[in-house]
């Protein structure tokens, strides 16, 4: 049986395969968000094989609550209806 990775499994680095199964998304999506940045990865050898580090990935985990929670908070004010102020929407003027 296939069974979730664990902090005990799992060592300093983590491959793309296994940040992705620790996310359940595709390696794919994983290293794609390496390639933009968005996750901070290193590179051990020439070969190319890209690593993250766990405390790294937990870190992206623990902001990407914090982007929500903020999200949600926005969504709740009294400002979120303000055309001026809201992100992503046309401007009308």
């Amino acid at each position: 049986m296939n069974e979730a990775p664990t902090e005990a499994n799992l060592g300093r680095f983590l491959t793309i395969a296994d940040t992705a199964e620790v996310l359940n998304i595709s390696a794919g999506q994983v290293y794609a968000l390496v390639r933009s940045g968005e996750i901070p990865a290193i590179k051990f050898s020439g070969g190319g094989h890209w690593r993250i580090e766990r405390t790294v990935l937990e870190a992206y985990i623990e902001g990407k609550y914090e982007e929500t929670r903020r999200m949600n908070l926005w969504n709740q004010s009294d400002f979120a209806t303000l055309a001026e102020l809201s992100f992503g929407r046309p401007r009308r003027g």
